[in-house]
C-alpha cells in the first residue's frame, strides 16, 4: 500500500474557500494510510484550472499508477474529458469519480464523449447506487464506494425536544433551490412563534441574494442567518443550536453534508430527487417529499416536531456508521492494489 503515488484531478480549492470537498477528504485520508498524492488544481480561474490539470497529468505521467478525476456533470465533466484522454494516451489508469445528481442527463447529451471517459477508464467510481445504477443501464461498468466521514469527528446528540430550528447546509445555486427554505420558514411560521433558518454555505450564483430578497419581501430577517462558508468544524459546532435538517434541492446525488447532518444527529427532511431514495428510507431514518412542494416540506417538519417520528435520527445516526472511512477504506485498497 505504502509509496503508491497518485495524481489527483478536482477541484483543490479549500485553503481559498474552505470549503472541504470530496478531494479534500478523500486525498488526505489516502495520504495518511502511507500514499502519496499530487493534487491539481488549485487555480481559481476556470481556464488556467483546466490547463494546469493537463499539465499535471504530463508532468507525472511516467511517476503516478493511478490518476483519481473528479466527474461532473457540468463545465467540469469537460476537465474529465480532456485530463483522461491524456491519461489514456500515455498508458496511465484513470479513474473517474463521478459526482452530481445530474450526471445521467449528461450521458444523454454527451454520448459521443461520455463513452470516450468511461468506457476506456481503469475503473468507475459511483458514491451512490443512484449513479452506479444508470451507468449500467448504459453499459459502463462501475463500482459503488459510498461517501466517506471520519466518524470519530462527529458527536452524535440526542434531541429529545426538537422545536422548528432548521439547517441548511450547501452551496448557493439554483440547482439547490435555497429559496424553498424561506418559503418553508413562512409557513412555519403561521404554526409557530418563532422558527429559526440557518443557511450555510457559499453564494455561487444570483440565488443568495434572491433568498435574502424573498426574507425581506416576507420580513423574515430576524428569523434568518446566513453564515457564507464556514468550516467543517465551525459548521458541526453550529449545527449544535438546530434540530432539523432540511435538503431543498432539485436534482442531487447523495450530498455529504446530509451524511455528516445524520452523522450529528439531526432529523432529516429532504426533497426526493436523484439519489436521496438511495441514502434516506423514507420514515426510518428520515423524510422525503417532492421538489419544490413547499406544503409538503413544511408538514414532514411539522410531523417531526410533533414526535411522530421519534428514531428517525437515532436511524440516521446507524446509516451514518456505514459511511465512515475505517469501513469504506478496505475498498479503495482494492482499487489502489
Amino acid at each position: 500500500m505504502k509509496n503508491k503515488k497518485i495524481l489527483y484531478i478536482g477541484n483543490n480549492l479549500f485553503k481559498k474557500t474552505k470549503y472541504q470537498t470530496t478531494m479534500t477528504l478523500l486525498s488526505s485520508l489516502l495520504e495518511l494510510e502511507g500514499y502519496s498524492l499530487v493534487k491539481s488544481s488549485s487555480k481559481t480561474n476556470k481556464l488556467i484550472r483546466l490547463i494546469e490539470m493537463c499539465f499535471a497529468v504530463v508532468r507525472n505521467r511516467n511517476k503516478v499508477e493511478y490518476i483519481l478525476i473528479d466527474t461532473y456533470s457540468t463545465t467540469n465533466f469537460y476537465y474529465a474529458l480532456l485530463t483522461s484522454q491524456l491519461s489514456r494516451f500515455f498508458k496511465v489508469k484513470y479513474i473517474p469519480i463521478l459526482h452530481g445528481g445530474n450526471l445521467p442527463k449528461r450521458l444523454l447529451s454527451s454520448s459521443s464523449f461520455s463513452k470516450l471517459i468511461f468506457n476506456n477508464s481503469y475503473k468507475n467510481i459511483a458514491p451512490s447506487n443512484y449513479l452506479k445504477i444508470a451507468f449500467e443501464k448504459k453499459s459502463f461498468k462501475t463500482e459503488f464506494i459510498p461517501n466517506i466521514i471520519s466518524l470519530k469527528n462527529y458527536k452524535y446528540i440526542n434531541r429529545y425536544n426538537i422545536q422548528p430550528k432548521l439547517l441548511w447546509v450547501r452551496s448557493f445555486k439554483h440547482l439547490y433551490n435555497p429559496t424553498l427554505a424561506i418559503k418553508v420558514l413562512l409557513e412555519l411560521k403561521k404554526e409557530y412563534p418563532e422558527p429559526t433558518l440557518c443557511m450555510v454555505g457559499p453564494f455561487l450564483d444570483d440565488s443568495y441574494q434572491q433568498t435574502v430578497s424573498l426574507a425581506q419581501k416576507y420580513n423574515l430577517e430576524d428569523s434568518v442567518e446566513f453564515t457564507g462558508v464556514l468550516t467543517k468544524e465551525d459548521w458541526h459546532k453550529k449545527a449544535t443550536e438546530y434540530d432539523i435538517f432540511i435538503n431543498t434541492t432539485n436534482f442531487d446525488n447523495t450530498p455529504i453534508s446530509v451524511i455528516e447532518a445524520m452523522a450529528l444527529g439531526l432529523t432529516i427532511v429532504s426533497t426526493n430527487v436523484g439519489g436521496m431514495p438511495y441514502l434516506i428510507d423514507n420514515k426510518v431514518d428520515g423524510l422525503l417529499v417532492d421538489k419544490e412542494n413547499v406544503g409538503q416540506m413544511t408538514k414532514a417538519i411539522v410531523d417531526v416536531i410533533e414526535g411522530k417520528y421519534p428514531t428517525l435520527s437515532k436511524k440516521a445516526r446507524e446509516k451514518a456508521e456505514t459511511f465512515d472511512w475505517e469501513i469504506i477504506k478496505y475498498k479503495w485498497f482494492k482499487i489502489l492494489k
